[in-house]
């Protein structure tokens, strides 16, 4: 069975254009134009994913996302035309898997969702190795490669890397990195974050002109890149 997505947006060619690119990529497609409509299809529907317009008539979409998250565990994707830094956090903060700013390339949207479904409800309990480019991250055993060389990382660069690689292609806000990485310890800093980011950058990259491992979200967060 096709995993289905319901597409949360006012604007009729809206629904339609993202209908026809899902429909054509093999998934089936639900459709509501407003929260209450959203929260109905996905009570009845349980879909695989949902992608999510903040600027409904009825309701602000953020308010949505906590209570689609009652319904089961669907990858939110926010596409709004809202692109301020604060919205965004907000959005991931309150459990979205990622955001996606209007007007998109459609191609990009479908690789962004394939990431969220494939990557969605990674366990930290189970056994795991995490792959991107040349790069390989087993989870449990806190050990990581670059091809055949073995990479020798400090417990705070490990710690960073394992959030980014359980959440591998989405964005993971400054707040939820620091939040994880560094727990209960006192005062920890987006400055702090940005050093060990850095040294993860030299130890995890190619020298030469090859896209960055570790993509920064300019305000927002990190997001280990799954096609690196």
């Amino acid at each position: 069975m096709p995993a289905k997505i319901l597409v949360v947006d006012d604007e009729a060619a809206i629904r339609r254009l993202l209908r026809n690119t899902l429909t054509r990529a093999g998934y089936a497609v639900v459709e509501a134009e407003d929260g209450r409509q959203a929260l109905q299809q996905a009570a009845v529907e349980h879909p695989s994913a949902v992608l999510l317009d903040l600027g409904l008539p009825d309701r602000d979409g953020l308010s949505l996302i906590p209570l689609l998250r009652t319904h089961g565990d669907a990858v939110i994707l926010v596409v709004s035309a809202r692109d301020a830094v604060d919205e965004k956090v907000t959005a991931l903060d309150l459990g979205a898997d990622d955001f996606i700013t209007k007007p998109f390339d459609s191609e990009e949207l479908l690789a962004r969702l394939r990431v969220a479904l494939r990557h969605h409800g990674l366990s930290e309990s189970t056994p795991k190795i995490v792959r991107t480019g040349d790069v390989s991250i087993d989870l449990d055993r806190r050990v990581v490669f670059r091809g055949d060389e073995e990479l020798h990382l400090t417990r705070k660069e490990h710690d960073v890397l394992a959030v980014l690689a359980r959440h591998i292609g989405r964005v993971v806000t400054h707040q939820r990195v620091l939040a994880a990485a560094w727990g209960g310890e006192e005062d920890p800093r987006v400055e702090y974050l940005r050093i060990v980011i850095r040294n993860l950058r030299q130890k995890l990259e190619h020298p030469g002109p090859v896209g960055s491992v570790i993509a920064n979200e300019l305000g927002v967060g990190y997001r280990l890149r799954a096609d690196a």
